[in-house]
């Protein structure tokens, strides 16, 4: 029997870690499936750009995977039995059954609604496709003067109140910060960023929490009601509750928690990449949900399953953040050095340069998930005979 390798979840991580390991491991023994809810790759960091009514041409999994050997089974998960190495789908053909001996989980995160009233009936969101065209459809229906409300302060509410702002200069946007704006920045480039700011028309609300949302409004801590025709939710994300509920060791925020080879420490045929992986990096401090953080784990993950499947030695990847990259629409952005803590250095690149850097990043990371086979070896590595406890083989 070939050793059945399972991948929940098709975004950078998953879909990235699906087409390495076809094209490290030899199809003769291993077979690869991995499930995805829709048929097309999204680009997660484009969606703010969706939403306001830039297109794109997403790609079709089907046509990323083609000539690769990985069976693509579109299907939502519904549950994981890591006892029984099984994982529940459901889709169209109707609810299965997938039987694995190695699980590599990657179904990444959604928005974290805070317990905070209102989010769930009247926010919007940019954490998904379906989301991201719902925010297009309402975004695309507010006539002139119409007020748009980003909260949260982070890396997407900053690129999605610059994105609309600018591509919608008819709307009014704000955006509500628990803190002071750009915070964590460099204070030059703390500075770069208010302009761009003031030069989009962007009001600042900072020091604001918000604590409910209404249809026309939103109502901060200090109970002021803040205008808000669309409220975008931005103030963090959340990982989906079938990890937990499965068994699996999971933190508090529900991610699994995973060595430092991104194997579950509780059952070592799961492996977890990207938002849903408790990850700890090379500081000592978990890996924050990101798509930098997609890449470092899913590259350690894959490194490993290949390497203990084939009796290699298992490699360790750099869990090490170099800097942020912010979009400031599509002519301005800012690059954010960081040191070994994260913290902000003094330089900084900014402007249209770091723009064109930010589009050569997402158009890379798009051309590596859509030419899964690159750099294919002639030669691919075959698995261990070396069985574990439960007879499957794979290197001990």
């Amino acid at each position: 029997m070939k050793h059945r390798i399972v991948v929940l979840g098709a975004g950078y991580a998953g879909a990235f870690a699906a087409g390495n390991l076809a094209r490290r491991l030899s199809s003769a023994d291993t077979e690869i499936t991995v499930v995805n809810a829709v048929p097309d790759f999204v680009e997660r960091m484009r969606l703010h750009q969706l939403a306001v009514g830039q297109d794109f041409a997403f790609r079709r999994l089907a046509d990323v995977f083609a000539g690769t050997g990985v069976h693509l089974r579109l299907a939502r998960v519904t549950g994981v039995d890591p006892e029984r190495r099984t994982v529940a789908v459901t889709g169209e053909d109707g609810n299965g059954e997938l039987a694995y001996d190695t699980l590599l989980y990657a179904l990444g995160s959604s928005v974290a609604h805070h317990g905070v009233p209102g989010v769930a009936e009247y926010a919007f969101d940019v954490t998904g496709l379906s989301s991201a065209l719902h925010l297009r459809e309402r975004l695309a229906g507010l006539g002139e003067g119409g007020t748009v409300l980003v909260v949260g302060e982070g890396l997407t509410g900053i690129e999605a109140a610059t994105e609309f702002a600018e591509s919608r200069p008819d709307l009014s946007v704000a955006l509500a910060a628990r803190g002071e704006l750009g915070a964590w920045l460099s204070p030059k480039a703390r500075h770069h960023l208010r302009q761009a700011f003031d030069r989009l028309g962007i009001t600042i609300h900072e020091h604001t929490g918000i604590e409910a949302v209404e249809p026309t409004q939103a109502i901060a801590a200090d109970g002021r009601s803040v205008p808000a025709d669309v409220t975008v939710w931005s103030a963090g994300f959340a990982v989906h509750p079938i990890a937990a509920a499965s068994g699996l060791e999971v933190a508090e925020t529900g991610q699994i928690v995973v060595d430092r080879t991104m194997r579950s420490v509780s059952h070592p045929d799961v492996y977890a990449a990207g938002d849903c992986a408790y990850a700890i990096g090379e500081n000592g401090r978990p890996l924050p949900m990101s798509c930098a953080s997609a890449g470092f784990t899913n590259m350690q993950a894959t490194a490993a399953i290949i390497a203990r499947l084939t009796g290699g030695k298992v490699p360790t990847t750099g869990l090490k953040y170099y800097g942020n990259h912010i979009s400031l629409g599509r002519r301005d952005a800012i690059f954010q050095m960081v040191d070994g803590d994260v913290q902000s250095k003094s330089w900084y690149l900014g402007g249209r340069t770091a723009a064109r850097l930010k589009s050569g990043v997402l158009k890379g990371a798009g051309w590596s998930i859509a030419h899964p086979t690159f750099g294919m070896p002639k030669r691919k590595h075959r698995l261990a005979t070396t069985p574990d406890q439960a007879g499957v083989k794979i290197a001990a």
